[in-house]
């Protein structure tokens, strides 16, 4: 399923494309963009693991930025 996601008080590209690294990284994710210029996260993942899936890519998106969340 795939779906998108608006990224707030993203300030960095550098930090972006770590994060979007490390989300690609989770299990259940298919593929994972993150645009800094649209400040947007667009993600592909098994429906059944979303919620944990985005659980875990909020912590990823604190640990490079703190002040950043995903907004559904």
């Amino acid at each position: 399923m795939k779906k998108k996601y608006k990224l707030i008080n993203l300030g960095c590209a550098n930090c972006a494309a770590k994060m979007e690294k490390d989300i690609n990284k989770l299990d259940g994710v298919n593929a994972a963009q993150i645009s800094f210029m649209t400040q947007r996260l667009t993600l592909d993942a098994a429906e059944e693991q979303l919620e944990a899936i985005l659980a875990a890519a909020q912590q990823i998106c604190a640990k490079y930025e703190p002040d950043c969340r995903i907004e559904l």
